[in-house]
């Protein structure tokens, strides 16, 4: 073999190990059945758990505060792969938010640590924002929380800071 041709054979075995590490660390890659010190394994230890009901565990992995996605893995009492989810996208959003219905702790469970914490005159609350990217596009998911710790509303945006930037 030339050292041309080993070097070659180096520089592809580098590029395969490179590519499986990035795919070791994707939550979406975790298939069902996996147990849970597998997915402790691949992925480190989670940002949050969560206790689900029939005596599961959510373990959630959040790019946040300043990345676009939270990734919840969810297992079963067995401590087995159930499912696994990346939350924030808008095709999920009206199916997933309960308004009225959830608390704080449904919000944490589901989208963990926001963004960002704010209040307006207008609403008397918090309001907690998550960034998220809807096909590319930066946005904002915002969750209006009252004093009381129910979540009365929520809505997405567009996160215009991007455009002001100098060319």
């Amino acid at each position: 073999m030339t050292p041309f041709g080993a070097l070659r054979r180096t520089a592809l075995a580098a590029v395969v190990a490179g590519v499986l590490v990035g795919c070791a660390g994707e939550p979406t890659r975790i298939p069902d059945g996996l147990a849970r010190t597998q997915v402790l394994d691949r992925l480190g230890q989670p940002t949050g758990t969560y206790s689900l009901p029939g005596g599961g565990e959510r373990l959630q992995y959040s790019r946040g505060p300043a990345g676009f996605e939270v990734n919840n893995v969810d297992l079963d009492a067995s401590g087995r792969v159930t499912s696994v989810r990346q939350e924030l996208d808008d095709r999920l959003f009206d199916a997933t938010v309960k308004p009225g219905v959830w608390r704080v702790a449904d919000v944490l469970r589901t989208y963990g640590r926001p963004y960002e914490i704010t209040q307006v005159t207008s609403f008397d609350g918090v309001i907690w924002t998550w960034r998220y990217k809807a096909q590319s596009t930066p946005r904002f998911f915002y969750i209006y929380i009252d004093p009381t710790g129910v979540v009365q509303r929520y809505h997405t945006g567009d996160d215009l800071r991007l455009e002001n930037l100098p060319a």
